[in-house]
């Protein structure tokens, strides 16, 4: 993901970054060191999918160069922070996690070698759950409704920035800036393609394919226009996802009041034909 603005100087801020990552990203540019973390063909461990299910990773070939798993990282650094540990294998890591945690009681990496499991599994003869809220029952009773007051967004559409600006992600590259990584991910989709509705497009002039410049109250980038009716008039849709088009040079730094979480997903902008 490409780092907003207000987010990259927070960061320059920091006495000390550590960034543990496989690859030198935008972010680890900015940290004092960089751990090298071995990919998932390079180690054995686990992952745990959506539907709940823990699966096996299980390691392909020798990890490259100086990159190490990340359990042998962190351990490491725990050790000489003072934490003794002494795991082995990544097995020895659930078997603890087992130990420790209700819903993973009775997992273990043997269990896990056929299909994996869902958790939770609450002991070693439990062939884990399908549905977490079966028989129309949440684990809270019935149901728990949260009724919450409206929070308008912190910057919307205006005669200036006419356009509201939506963020997301985008199958092949998801939540990281995979362009130059991964050539079979980037032969998908090399570039960024902002979503902007045929009406729209009509009005200021624009062509399929054709560059356009989209800017806000904090930056400005240039990317192709891709006409589609998929979005709203009125409304623009960019992924975040490559370095030639930092989407997250526009976005607001407004912040959500309960989750201090940054709103990324509605600005307001205007759009410009090259």
């Amino acid at each position: 993901m490409f780092i907003p603005n207000h987010v990259r100087k927070g960061l320059k801020h920091l006495d000390f970054l550590v960034v543990q990552n496989l690859f030198l990203t935008e972010t680890a540019k900015l940290a004092d060191v960089v751990l090298p973390g071995a990919s998932f063909a390079e180690k054995d461990g686990t992952f745990t999918n959506t539907e709940r299910r823990i699966q096996l990773v299980r390691q392909a070939i020798n990890p490259i160069g100086n990159s190490r798993p990340d359990w042998r990282i962190l351990m490491d650094l725990s050790n000489r922070m003072g934490y003794p540990m002494s795991y082995s294998h990544p097995s020895e890591i659930m078997d603890e996690m087992a130990s420790l945690s209700p819903i993973y009681a009775g997992v273990s990496f043997d269990r896990l070698e056929a299909s994996g499991l869902q958790w939770p599994v609450p002991d070693k003869n439990h062939p884990g759950t399908q549905y977490l809220h079966d028989k129309g029952k949440f684990t809270c009773g019935i149901a728990r409704f949260m009724p919450i007051d409206h929070q308008a967004p912190g910057e919307e559409p205006d005669t200036e920035y006419p356009f509201l600006l939506s963020t997301g992600r985008i199958l092949y590259h998801y939540n990281i800036t995979t362009p130059g990584y991964s050539k079979t991910l980037t032969d998908f989709r090399s570039e960024e393609q902002a979503m902007i509705h045929p009406d729209d497009a009509k009005r200021l002039g624009i062509q399929n394919q054709e560059i356009i410049s989209v800017s806000s109250r904090r930056g400005k980038v240039q990317t192709k226009a891709w006409i589609t009716d998929r979005v709203q008039p009125g409304v623009i849709w960019m992924s975040f996802h490559y370095l030639a088009t930092p989407t997250n040079e526009l976005t607001s730094g407004n912040l959500d009041k309960t989750t201090k979480t940054y709103e990324y997903k509605v600005c307001g902008v205007k759009v410009e034909k090259l």
